[in-house]
């Protein structure tokens, strides 16, 4: 028998006597798609079935408050005292521990950051909140717990805890951390009690969840797993840093059964993405906590943050840095990833851009919808799916991010698929970006679709420009238009000058850039040029007509956007109107009355043009025909390949 490849990624683990398959956790994700009730919907069944499906050992539910009264951060959590919630949970529990993994409970308790938001408007809210002491946080007074209150909190952790094991939870994750009711306690800043619940004695600001612990294991039994889940540090300025996150895992130590040492604190804005690490940090960016932490405890430690790649995970199992590794986005983007690196077929892993569509549109519409995973968000309609009644001969024309996935699925789906791209490459305009470092996720994902076409039976034509001519000559049943979208020049005299540059052309040929550059346009587009430019060494200006940044829709990411424009200076200016390009730079209209910015280099990103009437041309060359991407409507990936997924599973449907 071939021996595994990773080895130590898939050796089993014992926790509290439950048996885990390996060592791949899913880490806490909730869901917001709920009713009134709290109820979730059998969609969030699918979603989470779906990560045991892929061969995880744990599933963790995420977000289950143990106090619905004074410990939710918002209205979307389940709540753990709240019985009408027990077989929506039972249903839950059994559809992940059926295909043989864990099943986790997170129980919560938002401390002094309670009742904050109301409903889906995210209006204020002034309900009632406790933390470690008195205090005032935004206008909000903070009351500090009572010795009553705290041990009603100790009991409430306790009657949670065996809530989700009556409910079919074969663990519970306790969230200690990210600057939650528990971590506030051990916050030495948070934390200026002075009898035995804090103060700057670390046994004291550990005692809350020391007795967590202990009222759990007396209440659930000793063979009941309990993973506790802490920032190692809160990794920034002002707040505690690895060697407090180290004291207080030593406290922790023997009192549950795995540290789960994640980072950061959600009050901070910038640390948002160190607690889910951007595209411009590295994979495993928060592996040193854990690394630090299990130098000194007995008890197993997990890690989590940026973890994708099934080498990297095994070098840090068997190198002693962790015995556990836990993922969230990486198993939204591929919840098969556990099985593929188990059958040796990394090469077909989707690794996560780590581009935070998901977060966003979660925060934004209830639901983990991934940019290049097309199922995300939709478990339960691709579990109904049903084969189409008909095969089709289809010809995709454009080899782009809508084209290749249009293909793919419709090849998956058993019709005979042409697909013709009239450059040499598969990609479209992303190829532009395949060089940038902190994009090689991408550039990851555009040579796994093209690999998997080329596995797949599509008849793959390259430097072939698809014309009505041409479709009408090869005759197909169906025409799926990806055309894709060119850059708008903007009408602004000096735009042809020879130091106007386009963004995709800045991307390509970054060493014609020159030191001192000027984007307009704060787009995505543009300010990650801008950032890409910045980190090559050069002076970078980006004047923007609107008041912001525009995300996209994509708010999270541009959190992580923001951090790398600090870092490298790059100036932002608003509500500012490039009016003349010189040779000197370019001359701009503000409120402010008129500017001018010096630049080598004068680089527009200020939107593409849908090659619609392209793409129209096509219409009357096959019974059935689609238009899709950018040809449509340019805006982004998840828009391209969610199109792309959904018009290929309507052909022959009739």
């Amino acid at each position: 028998m071939e021996q595994l490849k990773y080895k130590h990624l898939f050796e089993p683990i014992v926790l509290a006597g439950t048996l885990f398959n390996n060592r791949i956790f899913a880490s806490p994700t909730g869901y917001q798609d709920m009713n009134r009730f709290c109820d979730l919907p059998p969609e969030a069944i699918a979603y989470y079935e779906r990560k045991a499906k892929g061969g995880v050992a744990s599933v963790a539910l995420g977000e289950l408050v143990v106090d619905s009264k004074t410990g939710r951060s918002g209205t979307h959590h389940v709540p753990m005292d709240d019985p009408n919630s027990f077989y929506m949970l039972c249903r839950i529990t059994n559809a992940v521990r059926m295909h043989g993994a864990n099943c986790s409970a997170e129980l919560c308790h938002a401390g002094m950051f309670a009742s904050r938001l109301s409903g889906i408007t995210g209006e204020a809210s002034r309900g009632l909140a406790y933390g470690p002491v008195d205090c005032e946080k935004n206008g909000r007074i903070i009351l500090g717990m009572t010795e009553e209150k705290i041990w009603e909190v100790v009991g409430q952790f306790a009657a949670a805890a065996q809530y989700a094991k009556r409910a079919g939870f074969t663990m519970v994750t306790i969230h200690g951390g990210h600057g939650w009711l528990l971590s506030q306690f051990m916050s030495p800043i948070l934390n200026t009690r002075t009898d035995k619940w804090g103060g700057p004695d670390i046994e004291n600001r550990s005692r809350l969840a020391i007795e967590i612990c202990k009222a759990i294991r007396k209440t659930c039994g000793p063979r009941f797993p309990i993973e506790f889940r802490f920032s190692g540090s809160e990794a920034y300025e002002g707040g505690f840093g690895i060697e407090e996150g180290i004291a207080f895992a030593k406290q922790l130590d023997g009192y549950c059964d795995l540290l789960h040492v994640s980072a950061g604190n959600h009050e901070v804005e910038e640390v948002f993405t160190i607690t889910h690490p951007s595209m411009f940090l590295p994979d495993g960016v928060n592996v040193k906590y854990a690394a630090e932490i299990k130098k000194h405890v007995k008890t197993p430690v997990a890690t989590v943050g940026a973890l994708d790649d099934p080498a990297l995970m095994e070098e840090i199992i068997a190198s002693g840095q962790a015995d556990v590794v836990e993922m969230a986005r990486g198993l939204i983007c591929d919840p098969d990833m556990p099985l593929k690196a188990r059958m040796g077929r990394e090469d077909e892993i989707r690794k996560c851009m780590r581009c935070l569509a998901c977060f966003s549109s979660l925060m934004s519409q209830g639901q983990f919808y991934c940019a290049i995973n097309p199922q995300a968000g939709r478990e339960l309609e691709a579990r109904n799916d049903t084969p189409p009644m008909h095969k089709r001969k289809v010809l995709v024309a454009g080899g782009g991010i809508a084209g290749m996935e249009a293909a793919l699925i419709c090849a998956q789906r058993g019709h005979d698929v042409i697909l013709c791209e009239k450059g040499p490459r598969l990609g479209g305009t992303l190829l532009c970006e395949e060089q940038v470092p902190f994009k090689e996720k991408l550039a990851e994902y555009i040579s796994g679709q093209e690999r998997a076409i080329r596995k797949a039976p599509i008849d793959l034509r390259l430097n072939t420009e698809v014309t009505p001519e041409y479709a009408a000559r090869i005759g197909t049943d169906v025409i799926i238009a990806a055309l894709g979208a060119r850059p708008v020049r903007p009408n602004i005299p000096g735009i042809h000058l020879p130091h106007v540059k386009s963004a995709e052309q800045a991307y390509v040929t970054p060493e014609q850039v020159g030191q001192e550059v000027v984007i307009l346009g704060a787009g995505l587009v543009g300010v990650e040029l801008g950032i890409y430019l910045a980190s090559l060494g050069k002076h970078v200006t980006i004047v923007e007509m609107d008041t912001k940044i525009n995300d996209g829709g994509n708010d999270r990411h541009v959190r992580g956007v923001k951090v790398q424009l600090k870092k490298y200076g790059i100036q932002l200016h608003f509500e500012t109107k490039a009016e003349q390009i010189t040779e000197e730079g370019v001359l701009c209209s503000t409120t402010d009355g008129e500017a001018v910015f010096t630049a080598d280099t004068v680089v527009y990103a200020v939107g593409q043009q849908p090659l619609q009437k392209e793409g129209a041309a096509l219409a009357g060359m096959a019974k059935e025909f689609y238009q899709i991407g950018d040809c449509v409507s340019p805006k982004n990936i998840m828009n391209a390949t969610t199109q792309a997924y959904y018009v290929a599973r309507n052909v022959g449907r009739i």
